[in-house]
């Protein structure tokens, strides 16, 4: 057996031209069997490979033909005709076993994207993948399958971030996440954004968007993620892990919601059949039109439990925050009646909460749990476009884990461009009431890269549940065991220049969360 370690075959892979059927190194299988009267194209690998979704038995395999990624069709250079894809997945980088094998056909109405979702696998397991079409042969990726459910683990390790705008700078933060080397990564929302190019200078716009104006066909949509998907850290960090991804807003429009949208129907179905056709999620979550289904839960062994939820889909209007006035309406953000995820999956958290298969409970979202107070006074509110503004809808989740003993439930969040660590309380006003849980908020990839201004000490004071924030780039990196979650809140140096060999990646805080102990304790 040929003695490759992980990372060199991984990154190796990535970093080279595939050959072409023509070279002799080439073994049998790399003559991949085309569509009858398929026009041949060149290496149409450009967008790599990835893997999501794990369950015990099964992952999905992910990649897309496109060997002009940028295309303004959305098509990424591909004919107008159908591909035979065949796969391979194995126990080992060189694939001298393999494990299964099959064929799938790319097609033009997916934008030749192919998931594949291979059964019976063993749980627990390590298993690399690749692709081949026309005589070309994709990087290799690595996945994992999930233990079995009530299998013994010892340890989870997984990093999640949120928020990549393209033309805010490089993604550094995933060079970080590849040196981890994670058992999982979690994406929670603005995978891409939708927005035209041309944003204020402040913003600092190191690179180019292909498509400058504003995001609203399917056709550009495709062409935006093609876009994304061209990074090499990027593709790096989908092939060294399974993902497990759920979008918030720009992957459609700013600021829509599934009740009062200003996002149109037609919008809608675009931006969710781009977003499925380039990210490795089960058919289960294949759109139905402007409908997707995101909202899914993920078991790992007896340790963790992942409830990745849809913020978007299904929440009642944004309340209003019209600028200069003293805020939006405290009445309308405190409504009984409203919800930031709807009845249907608000209901269906709470029956999971019902049950108690794992040690930690996360809640994968996208926008931010804790209340955050700007002046003291519970007669103002702010932050509508959070829990805070659906605060009836939080205090039953909130209420729903007490109730139901869930022991260590901690909630993961995205979206706000700035590391934050919280405690959470059902009243956040009577800084006296117990500790309930925690969460763990990720800085952006590169969203507003490096513009904000620290919370005063101020305003640390009447928010004593906030233990941390900076405002920096990067992603947190999460260690979980059967007696202690530990978060590290990893930050990147500047991502608007690009130099390999001066991207610097570090820890600036780390805290952990004791089993059966509610709080955030800095170490």
């Amino acid at each position: 057996m040929v003695d490759l370690t992980r990372r060199k075959v991984l990154l190796g892979g990535l970093a080279a031209v595939t050959a072409t059927a023509a070279s002799a190194a080439l073994p049998s299988w790399a003559n991949a069997r085309t569509a009858v009267a398929a026009p041949a194209v060149h290496d149409p690998f450009q967008l790599g490979v990835a893997s999501g979704d794990p369950l015990p038995d099964s992952v999905v395999l992910w990649t897309r033909l496109a060997p002009a990624p940028l295309n303004p069709d959305g098509f990424g250079g591909m004919p107008d005709a159908t591909y035979a894809v065949d796969w391979e997945i194995a126990n080992d980088a060189a694939f001298t076993s393999i494990v299964q094998s099959g064929q799938a056909s790319a097609v033009r109405a997916s934008a030749h994207s192919v998931h594949i979702e291979p059964t019976g696998l063993q749980p627990a397991r390590e298993y690399f993948y690749r692709f081949k079409t026309g005589g070309y042969i994709s990087p290799v990726g690595r996945t994992r399958t999930a233990p079995a459910a009530g299998a013994a683990v010892d340890q989870l390790k997984y990093c999640f971030t949120s928020c990549q705008h393209w033309e805010e700078g490089y993604y550094h933060a995933y060079k970080g996440v590849v040196a981890d080397d994670p058992d999982l990564v979690l994406f929670l929302g603005d995978y891409i954004y939708e927005k035209k190019s041309g944003r204020a200078a402040q913003e600092r716009n190191p690179r180019s968007l292909a498509f400058t104006e504003d995001v609203t066909t399917l056709a550009q949509y495709r062409a935006r993620h093609a876009q994304h998907k061209t990074d090499a850290d990027l593709q790096a960090a989908h092939a060294i892990a399974p993902w497990i991804v759920v979008f918030d807003d720009h992957e459609v429009m700013n600021n829509w919601n599934g009740t009062t949208s200003p996002a149109t129907a037609a919008r809608k179905a675009a931006g969710f059949q781009a977003f499925y056709e380039n990210t490795p999620i089960r058919s289960t979550a294949k759109p139905n039109g402007s409908s997707i289904q995101l909202y899914r839960q993920f078991v790992w062994g007896n340790l963790a439990r992942f409830h990745m939820l849809d913020t978007r889909q299904y929440r009642n209007a944004q309340v209003a925050d019209p600028a200069g006035s003293a805020g939006p309406s405290c009445t309308d953000m405190r409504s009984t009646s409203r919800s930031i995820l709807g009845s249907t999956e608000e209901a269906w958290l709470l029956k999971q909460f019902e049950s108690h298969p794992t040690t930690w409970d996360f809640l994968g979202q996208q926008v931010f749990f804790a209340t955050r107070d700007g002046d003291g006074n519970k007669a103002t509110c702010e932050s509508p476009d959070s829990w805070q503004g659906y605060e009836a809808s939080r205090n039953r989740i909130q209420q729903g884990w007490v109730d139901r003993k869930v022991a260590n439930p901690v909630v993961l969040t995205g979206d706000v461009h700035r590391h934050w660590a919280a405690d959470l309380r059902l009243d956040y006003f009577d800084h006296s009431d117990p500790v309930i849980g925690s969460e763990l908020v990720t800085t952006s990839v590169t969203s507003n890269s490096d513009t904000a201004t620290a919370p005063s000490a101020t305003w640390y004071a009447n928010n004593p549940h906030i233990k941390y924030c900076k405002g920096e780039r990067g992603y947190v990196r999460v260690t979980t065991t059967p007696t202690q979650t530990r978060a590290d809140f990893m930050t990147t140096s500047d991502t608007s220049v690009y130099d390999p060999a001066k991207v610097v990646i570090k820890n600036d805080r780390s805290y952990v969360v004791q089993a059966g102990r509610p709080g955030l304790q800095q170490v």
